[in-house]
């Protein structure tokens, strides 16, 4: 691999503008806060892994922030190559399991729904979309990822 191949796949800031800062008390069965106060919430297991359901996941987390950034990746190449995104929307499904290796991993579907542009076009866009998204290049090889486009 060459050079100009390896600069092309690194996916790693080259300045970093925003910092998000969040922490957690308890692990699963606590609460989690933001550094800024706009984040206070309280997180449990889910019944289906023997809690009791009364929180927030880091799952439901996760999704929330994948969904929203995933969305604001697919507008903004949507608006540089002219197309109306209006009633767009982009809903995340993070699924939590065990791993081979005795540890957990996670699986995310997101789904992608474009309703005002044709199938090829909505295509493109999210393609593009899953190369500028954030989230996308931070799971890009280590988190299946698989786009539904609706």
């Amino acid at each position: 691999m060459s050079d100009t191949d390896v600069d092309a796949l690194d996916t790693r800031p080259t300045k970093i503008m925003f910092v998000a800062e969040a922490t957690a008390h308890g692990g699963r069965d606590g609460f989690v806060t933001s550094q800024d106060g706009q984040i206070q919430l309280k997180v449990a297991m889910p019944p289906e892994l023997g809690g009791d359901g009364n929180g927030t996941t880091p799952e439901q987390l996760f999704a929330a922030g994948y969904s929203s950034c995933f969305h604001n990746a697919l507008i903004l190449v949507g608006n540089r190559e002219g197309y109306d995104l209006s009633g767009s929307t982009v809903a995340a499904k993070v699924g939590l399991g065990p791993n081979r290796s005795r540890g957990y991993g996670l699986a995310v579907a997101l789904s992608v729904s474009l309703p005002v542009l044709d199938q090829d076009i909505a295509a493109k866009l999210v393609d593009a979309a899953h190369a500028v998204c954030p989230y996308s290049n931070a799971t890009r090889g280590n988190i299946d990822v698989t786009i539904l486009l609706g």
